[in-house]
């Protein structure tokens, strides 16, 4: 199974944007513990790493065909982007949204997610750990469908 892990806005900044609510981890290290984390239940991860929406939808729709299954950390774009909401619907893959930080206990503005309804879960507020348990319900998943 294959996997695609993307990281919108901003994510590129990991381990040096406010760290006490982001994390120390870097985006490479992330993409690297993905990786890992991914190599273990069995999955093939391929990561990418945008701040445009653009390049982001272009990489999902890349997606269709290639990959099984996207763990997506679309950043702020969650709060806003129809546009994203639409292109994860549009793929017809299953996408597992993950925020490291708990954006319910946020600003206002952040804690509703307009991407969120289209994705068949979102993990938040569990730092990187959010990713790996987007990754072992993915394989959970496929596994359960081969069945």
């Amino acid at each position: 199974m294959r996997i695609l892990v993307v990281n919108g806005p901003n994510l590129n900044l990991l381990g040096e944007r406010r760290p006490e609510i982001y994390g120390t981890a870097t985006l490479a290290e992330l993409e690297q513990s993905c990786r890992q984390w991914g190599a273990a239940l069995g999955l093939e991860v391929e990561t990418f790493q945008s701040n445009h929406e653009g390049a982001i939808i272009d990489r999902l729709h890349d997606a269709r065909g290639r990959c099984d299954a996207v763990v997506l950390n679309p950043g702020a774009l969650a709060h806003y982007s129809y546009a994203l909401h639409d292109a994860v619907e549009a793929i017809a893959l299953p996408v597992v949204e993950v925020h490291l930080s708990d954006i319910t206990a946020r600003e206002e503005w952040r804690a509703r997610s307009v991407v969120s309804p289209a994705c068949a879960a979102t993990i938040t507020g569990r730092g990187a750990d959010g990713y790996r348990e987007a990754l072992a319900l993915l394989a959970r998943r496929d596994q359960a469908s081969a069945r």
